[in-house]
């Protein structure tokens, strides 16, 4: 019996140690188990967070992480008391590749860039994509500026070699704002920014170079962001105002037309000249509701005139680049002149040279439909700009108006005089009339009369006149 109960305890202990030894293996294997996952787990997470902080096209920092490295290059500057620097690239002509040539190419080239960039500069500093075709370059530890030239130098350097994609070569440029710490900023947010302004400003000056951030340029900018926010509930508040400049008769100065001329009347800043104001709501989007605005109230006084008994003239009326871009141009204007009940041969639109030489056809269709309609076209500032003379023959165009500059130099500049003169000549060959701006004097309007010009439009007879002179005006006139 003893024998028997300790083979039994014996059986019992050799099977607790073999189930011992199978939990301590099932669980040998369950805490492997548990480590592979934690580390894949991390891994996933630090997959995670590059992508969270890295562009995933060209693999450099984004803005995520941009931010965070610009705290700690500041922190540093300011703890050793150095400077550092923020510069702002722009590829220049990226978006004509990009919309020509499709995004697959525009990648390649945004690819290379990085390639470059991260080449041509030290592994010190800081290179970053701020989105669409724009870098960012964080350069830290500078005890002066003249180290940041040198590095903006070799950036515009290393675009000088050719893109070569698809067995073609592409030559691209790149323009580079330049904000140094501490005076153009504290913060990442205020670095980025002015450098941001001072490479727009290198594009405005030709691109292909870098510039660094002044006082002026940061007070021009803060006036532009304030004037684009009140520009926004202008037209609400009745800030706006217009102008009319008549045009007269170079024989009997008897006024033909006026041109209609915007002005805004902010009740802090006062009158706003519209070399102000109208970049920016071209830029903004805002020169639609503006030129409709115009539009209309330009015919709604026109209208008014002749309702007064007062003479029917013409109604010139300003088009931007961005409202002929509009498909809804023509449906407007004529909405607007029969809403109104304005016969179309009593308004004028006006466009730039600029915009009368660029997309031909699509400007000949369009400028075909209004003569269609009635309405006249003028071309504005017209000797300013590259002209096309074989193409000018084909546009649907009743006057050319000649640009200011031309006039100021009859009886200055010879060379004035003879272009003037051609334009009025080449006008008249292929049956348009010819307006004179700016004038001014009483020899630049003989000048006019001799040569055969057919109206004038300057201060030597009226300035710009609001509403109620206008209005005195004409009945004077009309008696």
């Amino acid at each position: 019996d003893v024998s028997n109960e300790i083979n039994g305890m014996l059986g019992a202990l050799e099977r607790s140690q073999l189930f011992l030894s199978k939990s301590e293996s099932a669980l040998k294997k369950a805490i492997e188990k548990l480590q592979d996952e934690v580390l894949e787990h991390e891994k996933t997470q630090e997959q995670i967070k590059y992508i969270a902080y890295h562009d995933t096209l060209t693999g450099l920092p984004n803005r995520n992480l941009l931010n965070e490295l610009l705290v700690h290059s500041i922190t540093l500057a300011e703890r050793n008391n150095k400077c550092m620097a923020v510069l702002f690239l722009d590829i220049d002509g990226f978006k004509m590749i990009n919309d020509s040539k499709g995004h697959g190419m525009g990648d390649q080239i945004l690819q290379e860039v990085a390639e470059r960039l991260l080449k041509t500069l030290r592994k010190s500093d800081v290179i970053a994509r701020h989105g669409g075709d724009e870098f960012i370059v964080i350069i830290e530890e500078l005890d002066n500026c003249s180290g940041v030239e040198l590095i903006a130098n070799k950036i515009i350097n290393c675009f000088q070699e050719p893109f070569h994609l698809e067995n073609q070569d592409y030559f691209l440029t790149t323009s580079v704002g330049v904000a140094v710490y501490p005076a153009d900023g504290q913060t990442p947010d205020m670095l980025i920014k002015n450098a941001d302004i001072a490479m727009y400003k290198a594009k405005e000056n030709g691109k292909n170079q870098y510039l660094f951030c002044t006082p002026v340029m940061k007070d021009v900018a803060n006036e532009t962001m304030e004037l684009s926010t009140n520009l926004y509930r202008a037209i609400e508040k009745n800030e706006l105002e217009l102008y009319y400049q008549p045009q007269l008769s170079c024989h009997n100065n008897q006024i033909m037309g006026v041109e209609a001329l915007i002005r805004w009347r902010h009740p802090v800043m006062g009158l706003i000249s519209p070399a102000k104001f109208i970049p920016i709501a071209e830029k903004t989007g805002l020169i639609l509701p503006i030129g409709e605005w115009v539009l209309r109230t330009a015919c709604q006084q026109n209208k008014k005139w002749q309702e007064q008994g007062l003479p029917k003239i013409r109604m010139g009326v300003n088009l931007s680049l961005r409202q002929f871009h509009n498909n809804d141009l023509l449906n407007l204007v004529e909405s607007v002149l029969k809403e109104i009940k304005l016969a179309p041969q009593y308004l004028e639109l006006e466009i730039t040279e600029t915009i009368a030489m660029k997309e031909k056809s699509y400007i000949i269709n369009t400028l075909n439909a209004f003569r269609q309609i009635g309405v006249s076209i003028a071309i504005d500032d017209f000797g300013t700009e590259y002209s096309s003379l074989s193409y000018l023959k084909h546009l649907p165009v009743d006057r050319l108006k000649v640009a200011m500059q031309f006039i100021r130099g009859i009886g200055i500049d010879h060379k004035d005089e003879a272009l003037a003169k051609g334009i009025i000549v080449l006008a008249k060959s292929i049956g348009m009339n010819v307006i004179a701006e700016g004038v001014e004097t009483k020899e630049q309007l003989e000048f006019l009369k001799n040569h055969n010009c057919d109206e004038i439009q300057g201060y030597y007879f009226f300035k710009p006149l609001i509403e109620a002179e206008m209005t005195k005006l004409l009945i004077t006139y009309n008696k």
